[in-house]
């Protein structure tokens, strides 16, 4: 029997890919003969199946009152929709039992659960960016980090909505039976890109809003699909057909963001993919991503990442 096993919650009203994803990552591990693989139980309260916020019925393995977690368990807490109070026989149950895994581990809004159950005290974590505030305001011994898809701190492992679980199992796996077996994984499962913790929740597209007005719209388009072109103010002024300090002042009050950052984080997310998917050297990287020098690139990648291109992609690019 193996000795690392994952043992997962689910409840009515738990988000289906929320089990499902990181389940598929750990099940992946199976496949390869020479290392050892998961062993994965899911578990309810009461042991009776339960329904998913998009209708799917799960059946679990076992009732949740007869799990123990112990050495070598990474304890999976998935989220949910949660209708006033969390289910007292989920907390109640975590409070006595979740310290005694090796890992605990949220996924999206779970952290929310593991915050109720005490769990989270004292640690920095993350969850879903529309739980951040609430989980803050609720439970002012825990420190969270909107921003990142995932946070590890200690024992505590805590991830952002939904796909982010899948990011944070292919780095528990990678941490247990290495890279290249997490990497293989990732492309079975058509992940091509394994994000790193502290990359943000958001795409570049995503953090900032969508222009009302469409000339603003078409230029955040441009600048998507242009990363290597002239995007100084004055260039995505002409394409709206705007003053340069119009132009700057209409973007940031439609968009949340000054054109600069935004034309920075469109760059470094292409930058990282280019790390990600190929062998090009770094000097061709930062010209086609629109930096003039790989030291411009290096130095957006230490603000926006907090590691240079050389480590992005020794970390996650292809092996």
């Amino acid at each position: 029997m193996s000795s690392r096993s994952v043992l997962v919650l689910v409840y009515d009203g738990v988000q289906s890919l929320d089990v499902t994803g990181p389940v598929e990552v750990f099940a992946g591990v199976g496949r390869f003969p020479e290392h050892e693989g998961y062993r994965i139980t899911t578990v309810s309260p009461g042991g009776v199946p339960v329904r998913t916020t998009s209708g799917l019925t799960l059946v679990p393995d076992g009732d949740l009152e007869s799990a123990r977690p112990g050495p070598g368990t990474t304890l999976l807490v998935p989220g949910g929709r949660y209708r006033g109070d969390f289910e007292p026989r989920l907390t109640d149950w975590l409070r006595a039992h979740g310290g005694r895994a090796d890992r605990v581990v949220s996924v999206c809004t779970g952290g929310l659960l593991l915050a109720e159950a005490g769990l989270l005290d004292g640690h920095r974590v993350t969850t879903h960016w529309d739980a951040c505030e609430r989980m803050a305001r609720k439970y002012p011994a825990v420190t969270v980090d909107p921003d990142p898809i995932y946070v590890r701190d200690g024992r505590v492992a805590t991830s952002a909505g939904v796909t982010a679980g899948i990011d944070l199992a292919l780095a528990l796996v990678e941490e247990d039976v290495g890279r290249d077996v997490a990497s293989l994984i990732a492309r079975h499962l058509v992940v091509f890109l394994r994000r790193p913790g502290n990359q943000a929740q958001f795409s570049a597209q995503l953090a900032a809003q969508t222009a009302r007005r469409e000339p603003l719209r078409d230029v955040q388009q441009w600048i998507t699909e242009h990363p290597g072109e002239d995007l100084g103010v004055e260039a995505l002024a002409a394409r709206a057909a705007l003053s340069p300090r119009h132009f700057a002042r209409a973007f940031r009050a439609e968009t949340g963001v000054t054109p600069g950052r935004y034309v920075e984080r469109v760059r470094v997310e292409h930058a990282r993919r280019l790390l990600e998917e190929g062998g090009e050297g770094v000097a061709r990287i930062a010209r086609a991503s629109g930096y003039r020098t790989p030291e411009a690139l290096r130095r957006a990648f230490l603000r926006t990442l907090g590691q240079p291109p050389s480590e992005y992609r020794r970390r996650f690019g292809d092996p």
